[in-house]
């Protein structure tokens, strides 16, 4: 088990993000190695921008229920231990004439200071939080997130963006202004000019846009979440899954569906939120040119936004940022879990090291055609496969398998994450044949690839079984009788070598060919065979 962590090494952080529709609360503990536990999420509709698009003005009751929101986060904050709460106000705030007064008016009820940001720098928050759900490689994404007065914009890949905007299109913003709000269905000429103005706003955005390569559209804000919510309900009678992206023409159809419907109607439609019933409409136009202007079939939502962009921030900024400076958001998220469960990391770094290799000398060997992708899921595999130590090492690859499977790593999808978590298990036990349920819900693929991960996983473990590093490099050729396991190392390997003959049955089971190993030692070598 891992030592217990020290606790003056422990901050508790919140992050506050004031919107036009809702004030949110992040509250997380971080601790010295920059891993962190999000401890709670709350979110509470204030409306603070009803008025403000149309006259310019924050009304009193709306100040008065965005500081009665922000006051209730602070105590919660506070009692949970919060040493700090970053507070920052966007669209209805950063537009309001009488801003200094809702800010004043924060400070005597919070005492925090609230900072009022900029669009762009808005865009590149919810960058930081949404681009964990790009697809890996250097495939561009859209990523958009609609607020209750702005909409903001950003194209870019897991590490960099490229293009950041924010424009005055938002779902209160435009609900006010077209009238939506009303008790009335809203006819189809009157929802098309909202999609006009939303044309005549967005054309410059929209010109920039279809000069990148885009090949994935992710959205953020409850607006996306909640019109992919109604379809799943209405067109599948399904609830809506984490991975399920939604195609326009289905977005075409509820957005028809909505519109015919009058207000009390519409709050009662499947899988919608009733708070967002008045306004849907209005951030639905906005999605709704967007995809068609620039020929998008599809919308992946995510529930990540700003805050998690806060807190992404915030750790990269931090002293301890260079912990994962220059890290992916999928190596970040595996560093994330390993070093929370105290894994050792110098052990499991030679590991993925090993694997990586005899992954490369095996394909070269024509022994598997698996590409890049499936290498970078064996070495955080490796990365990860000793997790399970810190609930137990009695059993601990089923305990790796479950923190895995149940880990919110980000950048990954859920299977990936169920084929590293698989990995993890067939590590040190059993085999991975067709029906056994670590393998539930992966396709024919999928549990193929898991197979071969396996046998180069298994081997590399099996290497570095003393913990001392000593086998420098290992790769698979081509003997007389089947494959040779070449090993370069440094110091006595015997022990490691008992761990390669222990697992060498399953090993040549999961690559259909005899083994035997060659030892490369301070200049002398060896051959062993484990074959009868």
């Amino acid at each position: 088990m891992p030592s217990q962590v020290d606790p003056s090494t422990l901050r508790i952080v919140g992050f506050m993000d004031i919107g036009s529709n809702s004030v949110r609360l992040l509250l997380v503990r971080i601790n010295a190695n920059q891993t962190y536990t999000i401890l709670t999420e709350q979110r509470e509709v204030v409306r603070l921008g009803e008025t403000v698009f149309v006259d310019g003005l924050l009304h009193p009751a709306a100040i008065r229920r965005a500081v009665a929101a922000c006051a209730d986060f602070a105590s919660l904050a506070k009692a949970r231990g919060a040493s700090e709460v970053i507070a920052l106000a966007t669209s209805a705030a950063r537009e309001a004439t009488n801003q200094a007064e809702f800010l004043r008016a924060v400070k005597r009820s919070t005492d925090l200071d609230v900072r009022t940001i900029s669009g762009k720098e808005e865009a590149r928050l919810i960058y930081m939080g949404t681009s964990t759900e790009a697809r890996s490689g250097d495939t561009q994404a859209l990523f958009m997130d609609i607020g209750g007065g702005s909409t903001e914009l950003a194209v870019g890949n897991q590490k960099t963006y490229e293009y950041l905007d924010s424009l005055r299109l938002g779902a209160i913003r435009l609900s006010a202004m077209f009238k939506l709000e009303g008790t009335s269905a809203i006819s189809a000429k009157q929802y098309e000019r909202v999609k006009d103005h939303v044309r005549d706003v967005a054309a410059p955005s929209i010109k920039r846009l279809r000069q990148f390569n885009v090949s994935q559209f992710v959205g953020s804000s409850g607006t996306i979440e909640n019109l992919a919510d109604i379809v799943y309900r209405v067109i599948y009678d399904r609830k809506r899954e984490r991975e399920d992206v939604m195609r326009y023409p289905d977005m075409k159809r509820i957005i028809g569906m909505l519109r015919s419907m009058r207000l009390e109607e519409r709050r009662r439609a499947p899988g919608i939120n009733p708070e967002r019933a008045d306004i849907i409409l209005g951030g639905a136009a906005i999605v709704d040119v967007f995809m068609d202007e620039l020929d998008l079939g599809e919308i992946k939502p995510t529930d990540r936004g700003m805050r998690d962009g806060l807190l992404f921030d915030y750790l990269a900024n931090s002293d301890q940022g260079s912990l994962y400076a220059g890290l992916s958001v999928r190596e970040r998220s595996v560093f994330q879990l390993a070093r929370s469960c105290g894994s050792d990391e110098v052990h499991t770094r030679v590991v993925a090291r090993l694997a990586v290799e005899l992954f490369d000398s095996a394909k070269k060997l024509g022994l598997h055609k698996l590409g890049a992708e499936e290498r970078n899921l064996l070495e955080f595999a490796a990365l990860l496969h000793d997790v399970g130590v810190f609930l137990s090492y009695d059993n601990q690859q089923e305990h790796a398998w479950y923190l895995i499977s149940s880990a919110d790593l980000l950048g990954f999808n859920r299977t990936e994450i169920a084929i590293m978590a698989a990995l993890a298990f067939f590590s040190r036990k059993g085999l991975p044949k067709r029906g056994n349920p670590k393998l539930a819900g992966l396709d024919e693929a999928a549990k193929r690839t898991v197979r071969t991960l396996t046998a180069f996983l298994r081997i590399a473990d099996s290497l570095d079984r003393s913990r001392l590093g000593n086998v420098q490099h290992a790769r698979l050729v081509k003997g007389r009788d089947g494959l040779v396991l070449v090993i370069r190392a440094d110091g006595d390997i015997s022990g490691n070598l008992w761990g390669v003959r222990y697992n060498h049955l399953a090993v040549e089971n999961l690559l259909g060919h005899r083994l035997s190993v060659k030892v490369s030692s301070t200049g002398e070598s060896k051959a062993e065979s484990f074959n009868p």
